[in-house]
């Protein structure tokens, strides 16, 4: 069993990666609901928080049916790190997350995100001082390295759980590779049989398949999988995974009336928590998934992604409902 701090989170839990304009409290909801074990909040700046920046202060919002939950913070700065943790607290968290791995320019250019994989002491100055201002979990999420020939990523885990991080997820990826080519496990798999390692190692990047899961758990060794983008309008990966490990065989794809339902639910709880036009923009992003595979699907869509109207995307969804009845997913 791992566990994260004193949260047992199950044998190989599987993680929804903190995602921004994702990771929201709907998304969220849908995926603790399909079997995630433990979810992320969207990244969250520390100078935002302390300049009580509208945007920054919202993604504080969690809710006791997502439990365990993380907040994932990021910045370079010690001071304003400190205080955001102070903030942070108040919205009484399971896990504290620090982001060491976002690959994002506007992040990396100040010196926060990935950029800090260029200086590692400042990494694990600023993970000590978090973990010594708080009693909750400080886990981190980081990449391999800076660049291919920078990845010290066995020695920078160690190092970090010597200052006391609870748990590290780590993307198979350096930041100058972004989201390209193939993530490498490997070096996370050193890190996890460094025998001077006993937090949870966690492996993030290409898990887009169960096979792909149990291979990161059995090949690989690794304590959980953290799921990004194989997630994204697909919430039943996380129960397609779970079954997978239990029984060896793929579960049935959701059916059309399961899509309908989720995203109908989607939309409505965006709308509640972020306002319509908000709402309506921001889920987007996750029709494609939830719809796809199906033929002759692009005018349906079209109005899904360009309406700014939830009226205009409900009835979207009716459209479909009266058209694809019973259309079977292979």
């Amino acid at each position: 069993m791992a566990k994260i701090g004193n949260i047992d989170v199950g044998d190989f839990p599987l993680l929804l990666a903190p995602m921004e304009d994702v990771s929201d409290p709907p998304f969220r909801a849908l995926c603790k609901e399909q079997g995630a074990d433990v979810v992320y909040t969207e990244f969250i700046s520390s100078e935002g928080l302390i300049r009580d920046a509208a945007k920054s202060v919202m993604k504080l919002d969690i809710y006791e049916k997502e439990r365990p939950v993380g907040i994932q913070i990021f910045g370079a700065n010690l001071e304003s790190m400190l205080q955001s943790v102070e903030i942070v607290e108040k919205s009484g968290p399971d896990i504290i997350d620090i982001n060491f791995g976002c690959p994002v320019k506007k992040v990396v250019s100040k010196g926060a995100g990935a950029g800090i994989l260029k200086d590692i002491p400042l990494m694990v100055s600023l993970t000590e001082a978090m973990v010594k201002h708080t009693n909750l979990p400080i886990t981190v999420k980081t990449r391999l390295g800076w660049d291919s020939d920078s990845i010290k990523i066995v020695e920078v885990a160690e190092r970090l759980q010597d200052v006391g991080a609870s748990a590290i997820s780590i993307h198979g990826r350096t930041r100058v590779q972004m989201y390209k080519g193939e993530a490498n496990w490997a070096p996370i798999a050193e890190v996890k049989n460094n025998p001077r390692m006993h937090i949870p190692v966690f492996g993030n990047g290409d898990v887009d398949t169960p096979e792909k899961a149990m291979e990161m758990r059995d090949k690989f060794g690794l304590d959980g999988a953290m799921i990004g983008r194989a997630s994204i309008g697909y919430p039943w990966f996380f129960r397609e995974v779970k079954h997978y490990f239990e029984t060896g065989e793929h579960l049935a794809q959701p059916t059309m009336e399961e899509r309908l339902d989720a995203a109908r639910r989607h939309l409505q709880m965006a709308i509640d928590w972020k306002g319509e036009k908000l709402g309506v923009f921001e889920t987007r992003r996750h029709y494609t998934n939830y719809f796809k595979g199906i033929p002759h699907f692009k005018d349906y869509r079209q109005k899904m992604v360009t309406s700014d109207d939830a009226a205009d995307v409900f009835a979207a969804f009716d459209e479909v409902e009266k058209e694809f009845a019973g259309y079977e997913f292979v």
